[in-house]
């Protein structure tokens, strides 16, 4: 399966890089790894603990799950404090909402029913049509962010009159050596890059920072508008890139990895 014909791809990603970089050789390129995000768990025992008691206490009437990091932070840490029997149960009698398939995989691997789901491409406004079918005035509603506080939707339902319980169980933060992401920045603005794949927003604001702080950021975003081929995996993540002044030059229709790395291929042949 060819399409890179031997091309130099960065990948950014740190959960899947390898899963990425064998679809990159798969269709013929030379992946190149420079993870752009650490995932660090919080300490959140009795934020999950207050959480746990809400939900029991029958004062939250939905739940909502961004990802599925999220779902498995929660039910790990309410399992550390041997409060997993009794978090299951209470959600089997809340509304159930998953901001698309990863969170819902996690949600049904534990029996949890999802009463709500997102269509494609699963942002935050899909998210938020989704739950303007439910009537949450009034109403206590749990949200279980990632890796930081989502403001758009927290901001919409107190809008709308809900009460808000917000868990944050981790947060994303550069990799401790950004040695890497240094030598990437001056590769892709020597051009001995062929094409940055861009799978989440954060990544593209961690590697703006780093390049700030080499003063490279006017010369990281001219490579990448000139040189450098950019794949963005989805709306959230293309307008984080075009904040920044970078224009993805492909953007799948479906917002998923496989679909990415494949339409970067096809746009590269």
């Amino acid at each position: 399966m060819s399409g890179f014909s031997n091309a130099r791809v960065a990948l950014l990603e740190a959960r899947m890089s390898s899963e990425l970089a064998d679809l990159v050789r798969r269709f013929g390129g030379e992946p190149y790894s420079v993870p752009a995000v650490r995932e660090v768990t919080l300490d959140a025992g009795e934020e999950v603990s207050s959480f746990i008691d809400k939900l029991n206490g029958s004062s939250l009437r939905a739940v909502v799950f961004f990802t599925g990091v999220g779902v498995t932070a929660l039910m790990q840490e309410a399992e550390r404090l041997q409060r997993l029997p009794g978090l299951l149960n209470a959600l089997q009698t809340e509304t159930i909402v998953s901001r698309g398939p990863k969170p819902a995989a996690v949600l049904k691997r534990y029996g949890v029913p999802i009463a709500v789901n997102t269509r494609e491409p699963y942002t935050t406004k899909e998210l938020l049509e989704a739950l303007a079918t439910l009537d949450l005035a009034g109403a206590g509603v749990g949200v279980v962010h990632y890796g930081e506080r989502n403001a758009q939707l927290t901001q919409t339902l107190q809008d709308r009159g809900a009460h808000l319980e917000e868990l944050c169980l981790y947060e994303w933060l550069l990799p401790k050596d950004i040695g890497p992401l240094r030598t990437l920045i001056q590769d892709i603005i020597d051009e001995r890059v062929d094409a940055v794949v861009f799978t989440s927003q954060i990544q593209a604001r961690h590697l703006f920072r780093v390049a700030a702080e080499l003063q490279a950021t006017d010369k990281l975003t001219q490579a990448l508008n000139a040189s450098a081929i950019v794949a963005s995996i989805g709306p959230t993540c293309t307008a984080a890139l075009q904040d920044l002044g970078v224009i993805p030059h492909v953007v799948p229709e479906h917002p998923k990895s496989g679909h990415l790395i494949k339409a970067l291929a096809n746009y590269m042949k």
